[in-house]
């Protein structure tokens, strides 16, 4: 029983931690400006570049961002119902991990006008990589469970 609270609390608090995300997220949209700004002035390639490849970057690059942070959400709201290995959480992981490769591909590509972005680049792929892990794990799980289900 002291488990299965302890369980609850954390998955609580991911979801919430989830939802401050997303909220960071839309702060940063919102400060967009002022944040390019400071890196305009702070660095002399990103001025040379100007601000637009860096909104198109932080705007472009949002998108996957926030889709990852609500497949996340919708992943621990199953897991708090108890639906843990189903083949709907195999589903959304495997489109975080498509997402954090679409992540990578658009900072790598940010990388050619500032190469700051490349490190951001390299940690998305690691992320999709040790999701699409994760994956494979729960998937094998459910065929496990499947074949257990079927014998008599």
């Amino acid at each position: 029983m002291k488990n299965d609270n302890r369980q609850n609390e954390t998955l609580l608090v991911s979801k919430v931690f989830t939802i401050m995300l997303m909220g960071a997220l839309v702060i940063i949209l919102f400060l967009s400006p002022q944040i390019i700004e400071f890196l305009l002035i702070r660095s002399t390639n990103a001025y040379a570049v100007g601000a637009t490849l860096f909104f198109i970057t932080f705007f472009v690059g949002a998108i996957p961002v926030a889709a990852i942070l609500v497949i996340m959400y919708l992943l621990l709201h199953r897991i708090s119902k108890g639906e843990v290995f189903v083949k709907k959480n195999v589903t959304y992981l495997k489109f975080m991990s498509l997402l954090f490769h679409i992540g990578a591909i658009i900072s790598f590509l940010s990388g050619i006008y500032y190469g700051p972005w490349v490190p951001i680049g390299v940690a998305a792929i690691f992320m999709a990589l040790v999701i699409r892990v994760i994956k494979n794990v729960i998937e094998k799980a459910i065929s496990l469970q499947d074949d257990v289900d079927h014998t008599i």
